[in-house]
Formats: C-alpha cells, structure tokens, sequence
C-alpha cells in the first residue's frame, strides 16, 4: 500500500477527549473517527487491525470445534421473555417497535436465539456437544461510554455458546473453550490472567474473566503470585492450575477470607477482554431445549457460553504495547508487518531502489505500507513511529549508492545496515509465523 493514496488521516496532537493511551492513538493514527458518543467508524487502518484479531479468533474458534453462524442483530423481546429475562439488561438494551407494533431489541447478547436456533434443530444426543458461535455486532446502551472502543456502546464480538447432555459433559467444553481463549490471548501477544468473576445478568453458576494487566484497566484483580512466577518461566501454564489458583474480581474478592496468605497476594489493574460462563439450564429450561438420550428419554441440555471482545482487543494491545512515540504492534495483528520508508522522493536512485523492494516485499507476502510522499525525513518517522508497524525498511541517497538499507525493530529500536538484495529474505525469515 502507497501512502501518498492511502486513506490515513493522522492529527498530529493529542486530541482534548481522548483520556487512555489507546484512545489517544486510535484518534491520532486515523484508525477511527467518532460517529456518536460511544459509536465509531473503523477507518482503513482500524479495520485491518480488527479483522487480524477477527481471523485470529476465529482459527481457535474452529480448532476447538465450534460451528461459525451469523445471527440477527435486531431480535424479538417476545424470545427475550421467554428465555425469561425481558428486562434483565435493564436501560442498556435499546429496544424499539417496528411498524407492526412487534417489541423489538437490538443485541447485546444472543442467548435465547441461539437456544432457538439448536431446539428446532438438534433433537438426539448423537448431535452433541454441539458448540455454536458468530462474530457479530452488539449493542449496549452505556450510560457513560468512555475510552473509546474500550467502552463504547456498539462493539464487535465473538460469542460462542455450548450444548451438552449433561453437568459433566458441559464442563469439559467449558475447559475446551478456556483453553482457546488462552491461545488466542497469546498470539495476539497479550498475557492474560483468567479471575474468578460474578456471572451477573448472563447467569450461570461458573465464570471466569480473562484480564490482561494495564494500568489503565477498570478492574481490581487479586491473585496469587505463583501466576507471576509460573508466567517468568515462560512455559503454558495448565489450564486446571489456572483454574484453581487464586485470583478474583474486585466484586468477588473477600480479603476477610481470602486463600492467599498476604505476602503472596498481588493486585493489579486489568481490562476485561473474555468472559466464559457455566450456564447450566438456565436457558434450555425455559425454551425447552431438549434432546433424547440412549434411552429415548427426553432431557434438557446444559450450556455454556463465551465471549471475546474483538473491538475492545485492537485498544487493549495498544493499551499493553506502546511507547511515547506511539503503538508497538505486535506482528500478528499488525495492520502492515513493514513501514517502508524513502527518505528522499523523487530521486530517481531512491525511487527505483524503493519501488523495487516494495514489488519484493508484495511478491513474498509481507504487507508493506510505502510511505512515497513528498514530506521531511522527520514527519516520516514519526509517522511511522506513531503507526507502530513491527519493522521499518529506511533508505536514503547514501546507503543506496553503497547497495546499503536500514532495517529497524520497532519494539527495541535496534537497527542494521543490510544490502538491498537481502531485505526481502531477513523480513521473511523474522516474519515467517505470521506470513501467510
């Protein structure tokens, strides 16, 4: 991609309502613009952001064995009532009446339409666990939307729901899908600390946060320390030590009876970016989702279910990756794995040195932003600073004329001096988990 036409409408200030890190460079790196308070459009930069960690939810999704669906946005209250929670999410829920006079609600969650979905589909045990899940658009009428995409009113997020014939059954696709969401969080490169949580107007009788450690973060979370030390060794940690070691919610935690002895205990802030949640039959109860056993008796099913917010996770990795300069992108989620940067246009040495590796770069899959424009050496790296692409690929009149490029890291700011031959085979090699 050419910068000269690419639609990247960068501010060179902090805008004034920006508070958070990640807002502030959201704003600034023209990923997105403010329709309405807490409602953004994704401009070119954000959407790709957003579709890497998409796709990237969506690859564990499919590995732990849930079907992708696409359902409705805008649902009926009558379904919300019969699952038996018409006002469970109280003003939150934006709810309207189409011309028929039909109670109607735009989704901040899918639990009773999904559970229609598998009841007037599934009917026999040989179907199950059946595990259902979409990437969808949700909406949730905040009374003070914030931080952006962090606490915005629409959002994009997966959310995955689990039937199962019975308790034992549905606790093992509820580890299943731990265990996914721990993939996810670490190829996005996030550590995440999954805390004990209140299940709140989901219901359910088992839950669990998954909370990435910010500064930033609107949660008190209180753990055990063996999770600091289990992580220094940078092995996968278990998924039934995660479960049973310590860690809670701020609302969940009783610091009377806490298990931690006080010198082991550590507080932190976090931001929630998944939740998982044991149903049980709350919901196939009252909608009657039903299938026969081995014995043709008919029983109720017990569920799960599962969510991640995509939106929310483009502002978290800025939130945990980022310097004064601007975002560190890690590559998986990088909008371009490589910045491209001529320092001086229209020579015509820099240019055919430049348009070669970019043709190069394109030729072997690595996604290069080009910044071609007619501007100062200075303005291009601190735009590409600001934009946080994994590597830069600098050159100028001098190192040309040598044979010679730059490469930068932009996370440790280490650079080397290569020839223009090689450029294309050091970025596969440091690039190879991530080209595809």
């Amino acid at each position: 991609m050419r910068l000269s036409t690419y639609f990247l409408p960068t501010l060179k200030e902090d805008p004034s309502e920006a508070s958070v890190v990640s807002h502030r460079y959201m704003l600034r790196t023209g990923m997105i613009y403010q329709t309405a308070a807490g409602i953004y459009s994704w401009l070119p930069l954000g959407f790709r952001v957003l579709k890497k960690i998409e796709q990237i939810v969506r690859e564990e999704q499919d590995a732990a064995g849930a079907h992708e669906i696409l359902m409705p946005t805008i649902q009926p209250l009558e379904l919300w009532a019969e699952g038996g929670r018409p006002d469970a999410m109280g003003k939150e829920t934006l709810r309207m009446k189409d011309r028929h006079d039909r109670e109607m609600l735009y989704a901040p969650t899918a639990e009773e339409v999904v559970t229609d979905v598998f009841r007037k589909h599934v009917f026999s045990y040989k179907n199950l666990p059946t595990m259902l899940y979409q990437i969808q658009w949700k909406f949730r009428d905040e009374i003070r939307p914030r931080f952006g995409v962090m606490r915005g009113r629409e959002f994009y997020m997966k959310d995955c729901y689990s039937f199962d014939l019975d308790e034992a059954s549905a606790r093992i696709s509820y580890e299943k899908m731990f265990s996914a969401y721990l993939r996810t969080f670490t190829r996005m490169g996030l550590v995440a600390v999954p805390v004990k949580a209140d299940t709140g107007a989901i219901g359910g009788s088992l839950s669990h946060e998954f909370q990435i450690l910010a500064d930033t973060g609107e949660s008190q979370i209180f753990y055990d320390r063996i999770l600091d030390d289990l992580r220094r060794k940078g092995d996968a940690i278990p998924v039934e030590t995660l479960m049973n070691t310590y860690a809670a919610a701020d609302e969940l935690h009783d610091p009377n009876n806490c298990p931690v002895p006080a010198e082991n205990l550590r507080t932190a802030r976090g931001i929630e970016v998944g939740h998982v949640f044991y149903l049980g039959t709350k919901y196939s109860e009252a909608l009657k989702a039903r299938v026969a056993d081995k014995d043709g008796n008919q029983v109720t099913t017990f569920m799960g279910c599962y969510g991640i917010g995509v939106s929310r996770l483009v502002a978290t990795v800025i939130e945990a990756s980022h310097d004064e300069n601007g975002i560190i992108w890690p590559a998986s989620v990088a909008p371009f794995h490589v910045g491209l940067i001529n320092l001086r246009t229209g020579d015509s040495a820099c240019d055919g040195a430049a348009e070669k590796i970019y043709q190069q770069l394109e030729d072997a899959k690595i996604e290069v932003l080009y910044d071609d424009r007619d501007e100062r050496a200075g303005v291009k790296f601190a735009d590409m600073d600001l934009i946080g692409l994994p590597w830069q690929v600098i050159l100028g009149p001098k190192g040309v004329a040598a044979g010679q490029v730059e490469i930068k890291n932009r996370r440790t700011g280490d650079r080397q001096e290569v020839s223009l031959d090689s450029v294309v085979d050091i970025l596969s090699d440091k690039l190879k988990d991530v080209i595809r």
